[in-house]
């Protein structure tokens, strides 16, 4: 298993304006490109369009059988692009953690990319001022300990509840 750059981590899961990325980008570790992802949910409608209004299945079933046929496979199909994007996130995750671990073991990184309150919700608030300041990757490591350190101090009553629950939760 290779140790990725910091950078190449980071460029998962935040934009170039350190802005967190709804659709995970893999591209970065070795996976499919977010622009890829977003080109085939993009273009499912259209074929599932395509595949059930033409006049061979119009011949078959008819056009109201089309219609609830577009309607119930328009639904499966949001069905699949929530799948896509989960997979695609745990994926990134999971090929990004031991790398993390090796810059940030202190620091857990599904709380830093968890969508409710944790000590470090306000991490890409931080971190898009820290990509303005345009940093070697060394200078990033040191400023992004820095932040976590920082973060760690203003959310200390919830770091501590969290540990204390975790550890309870792991005794159970």
């Amino acid at each position: 298993m290779s140790t990725y750059p910091l950078k190449s981590i980071l460029s998962t899961f935040t934009n170039k304006n350190g802005k967190k990325l709804s659709l995970f980008n893999a591209a970065p570790v070795g996976g499919m490109s977010s622009l890829v992802i977003k080109i085939i949910i993009l273009a499912m409608p259209f074929i599932e369009f395509f595949a059930i209004f033409n006049d061979f299945v119009y011949e078959k079933v008819g056009l109201v059988t089309q219609i609830v046929m577009f309607i119930v496979f328009m639904s499966i199909m949001m069905m699949i692009v929530f799948v896509i994007i989960y997979m695609t996130r745990k994926n990134v995750i999971k090929k990004i953690t031991p790398s993390w671990e090796t810059y940030f073991s202190d620091v857990d990184i599904t709380i830093v990319l968890a969508v409710g309150i944790t000590p470090y919700s306000d991490f890409f608030k931080h971190y898009s001022k820290i990509v303005e300041q345009d940093l070697s990757a060394v200078a990033l490591h040191e400023k992004l300990k820095e932040l976590f350190v920082q973060l760690q101090e203003e959310n200390i009553d919830l770091l501590i509840a969290m540990n204390k629950d975790y550890k309870y939760i792991k005794q159970v």
